[in-house]
């Protein structure tokens, strides 16, 4: 487990904590929402140190190749504008947060906060050498953007109290945090991320 100090050179990406991912939404991640009160202690860290915090969010076209109507395997979930693509509504994001919305065309799956948003490049203006990520899901959207977040070259710190998966196949997102850390990630939990 990481142990890490918060400074200007680093990020936090909160991942999709929308109200489509959590209980009584249309593609609930069990227990999603317990996420919600230990990513707000994060952020009220990262807010106090200056650092800036990014929150993805899926942005999707009703006509989005992912729905099953179009062949793909999840239920219609985060539509452009509607109530369930909104952020938790305890979720406590500052003005200052920065919004990255991904998923918005039909035609492409994109479960990284990277793919084809201006995160990676937002970042490297900025001059930030570590990200740390949390939300949902573990399996899909945390993966993908942890993954990407090691391509691109950041110290990638994996929140894991602050993370949840689908686990359609049970153990599926005990083996994403394997295969993240594998890659390169790192572990840390909030009693590890100080202030200077």
């Amino acid at each position: 487990m990481a142990k890490c100090s918060i400074d200007k050179k680093l990020a936090l990406i909160v991942v999709d904590v929308q109200r489509d991912f959590c209980p009584g939404g249309a593609l609930p991640v069990p227990e999603g929402d317990r996420v919600v009160p230990v990513l707000n202690k994060y952020m009220e860290k990262f807010e106090k140190a200056g650092a800036p915090i990014y929150a993805t969010r899926d942005w999707h076209p009703p006509n989005h190749v992912s729905f099953k109507a179009r062949g793909g395997i999840w239920p219609p979930h985060c539509l452009q504008n509607t109530k369930g693509a909104s952020f938790h509504p305890d979720l406590a994001l500052s003005r200052s947060t920065e919004i990255i919305s991904k998923a918005m065309n039909p035609e492409r799956e994109a479960y990284s906060g990277f793919d084809g948003t201006k995160l990676g490049e937002e970042l490297k203006r900025r001059g930030i050498e570590r990200v740390f990520v949390g939300g949902l899901a573990t399996d899909y959207c945390v993966k993908n953007t942890v993954l990407d977040a090691l391509k691109l070259g950041f110290e990638t710190i994996l929140l894991e109290d602050a993370i949840r998966g689908v686990d359609i196949k049970p153990g599926d997102s005990k083996g994403a945090v394997e295969e993240m850390v594998k890659r390169g990630a790192k572990k840390a939990a909030l009693s590890g991320v100080h202030l200077p």
